[in-house]
């Protein structure tokens, strides 16, 4: 495919964006082409020449005005691109246009949404498209949901999958969730019903799995015997994705469940976690205090270096197949921002430069990019390994 630009990102004059857009001037192979866009030139030339500072190369770099909202004007800078990233969120406020244009234009798209609303919507509007045209359209190339895809992948692989396969993802952390993530959150906790309506259109216009079964399980709160912890069942986008990854791919075998997990080392740090999360629900749920709430945590924001440096996360999963246990960890520094940044440069990267497996619509990272992205994000410094 012809085109100008290898890669071009829109919200590099935010947060996250701005820490993609760093990453891959440090990071990019030098052939790479992209450039930056977004809805201020002005911003966006600010941002350029903070990166001329990492590569003084990029002092020529293009910088294209295009606001997310303007479907002629996302459609000439797609057109223009094998891939797009992008970090402007919430999505479901903010990201269908390029979503459609992508689909329509044969365009690479990854973003780092956690929104199962806006998934499941984007899949019924422009699955098709993209699959047409031959469109690799990647939600959740972030925290949210690489290291769990990858992780079960990763995990499948050391198993005997010839029969029923159940795992279990574990996630810990010190870190400050994401300004982005957490009005994400603010914004989907209302919409129960949406949800639900939207997570049956999908089921509804999905193929039916013939002979398979793979299927995200709710577990129970419990305390884990061989990992330690006491286990809360964890709400997020993180185990429907990896169902779809193991509906996907055959190497998951024919009877696949997936729960997932937050870790806590006592029964105390557990209940208040649970009420904690309880009531941040809840406060969601009456616009005065979800305003508030989104004024504390203000979009867009994040921690300082210093902060970043001291954070970290892990992933546990334990696999059990045909009598036998797996243990295998992926493990990395602060989650919502450095690692992020970090995950979604390097989807980009690895679908644009890499050899991957045939793939076209709505696809998970495992499903489009598997073991060339794993093996990116190992040399990128995030681990991977067999605990047991």
């Amino acid at each position: 495919m012809s085109r100008d630009f290898d890669i071009v990102l829109f919200g590099a004059t935010g947060f996250t964006g701005g820490l993609t857009a760093e990453y891959l001037a440090r990071n990019a192979p030098a052939r790479l082409t992209w450039a930056i866009a977004g809805r201020s030139e002005a911003k966006l030339a600010a941002v350029r020449e903070r990166l001329a500072a990492i590569d003084p190369r990029l002092e020529t770099m293009d910088v294209l005005v295009a606001d997310v909202t303007d479907e002629s004007a996302l459609r000439a800078v797609v057109e223009r691109a094998k891939a797009v990233i992008t970090t402007v969120g919430p999505y479901l406020e903010h990201g269908e246009p390029l979503v459609a244009a992508c689909a329509a234009a044969g365009t690479d798209y990854v973003d780092l949404t956690g929104e199962p609303e806006f998934i499941d919507e984007m899949y019924v509007r422009h699955h098709a498209a993209a699959e047409a045209s031959g469109a690799r359209i990647v939600h959740a190339c972030g925290f949210d949901s690489i290291p769990h895809d990858l992780g079960a992948f990763f995990t499948v692989q050391h198993l005997d999958a010839s029969g029923p396969v159940t795992l279990r993802g574990v996630v810990r952390s010190n870190a400050t969730f994401s300004g982005g993530t957490f009005h994400s959150f603010l914004g989907s906790a209302p919409r129960a019903r949406q949800m639900r309506a939207a997570h049956q259109a999908r089921k509804r216009a999905e193929p039916k799995l013939l002979g398979r079964k793979s299927r995200a399980v709710t577990g129970k709160p419990h305390r884990d015997k061989l990992l330690g912890y006491w286990l809360l069942p964890l709400p997020t986008i993180d185990p429907g994705v990896v169902a779809r990854s193991g509906a996907a791919l055959k190497s998951y075998g024919p009877d696949f469940r997936y729960s997932h997990y937050a870790g806590t080392r006592t029964l105390r740090y557990a209940a208040g976690g649970a009420a904690g999360f309880a009531a941040l629900a809840g406060a969601a749920q009456v616009k005065p205090l979800r305003e508030f709430l989104g004024r504390k945590v203000p979009q867009g924001s994040g921690p300082d270096e210093a902060r970043r440096r001291k954070s970290w996360f892990t992933v546990d999963f334990v696999g059990e197949s045909a009598g036998e246990t797996v243990h295998t960890r992926v493990s990395g520094g602060d989650p919502g921002y450095t690692e992020t940044s970090k995950m979604l440069a390097e989807s980009a990267l690895c679908l644009v430069l890499d050899s991957n497996p045939p793939t076209a619509g709505m696809v998970t990272t495992a499903q489009a990019m598997g073991e060339n992205l794993l093996s990116r994000l190992r040399k990128a410094g995030i681990k991977f390994e067999l605990v047991r």
